[in-house]
């Protein structure tokens, strides 16, 4: 719905075009439409992943929710700086060794190794509080 109402009506730069191309090998038309190989669209048929990540981009001070991204999306999120975002749950994805992640604002991992590491301590802490 944000995509919807917020990012789709904005301008899109050279390197947001670039993104629909990489995630959704699909072409931005001047008039907001997009071609794909399956025939022509419009903006608001981007998959939820570019849409998601198109988000992140453009509004990097938002929490944006990332549960609908595929890995193809969340390989670009995870090695991007400074972002926000939400994910109830662990994800299956490969996160580059050089990247940090930082949980409730306070702890921070680094890598795939790390992200584990810190499931597995989440996953003992809420059998230990019984939830």
């Amino acid at each position: 719905m944000y995509f919807n109402l917020n990012t789709a009506n904005e301008e899109m730069s050279e390197n947001e075009i670039k993104i629909i191309q990489q995630v959704d090998e699909a072409k931005l038309t001047p008039d907001k439409h997009i071609e794909t190989k399956y025939g022509l669209g419009t903006i608001r048929n981007l998959s939820s992943g570019c849409k998601t990540l198109l988000n992140i981009v453009k509004h990097p001070n938002k929490v944006v929710c990332v549960e609908e991204c595929g890995p193809n999306v969340l390989k670009f999120i995870f090695a991007m700086d400074d972002i926000k975002i939400y994910m109830s749950r662990p994800t299956l994805a490969e996160i580059p060794d050089d990247v940090e992640i930082r949980f409730n604002d306070k702890e921070v991992v680094t890598g795939n190794s790390g992200y584990n590491a810190w499931w597995s301590k989440e996953y003992e802490r809420r059998e230990a509080d019984d939830l």
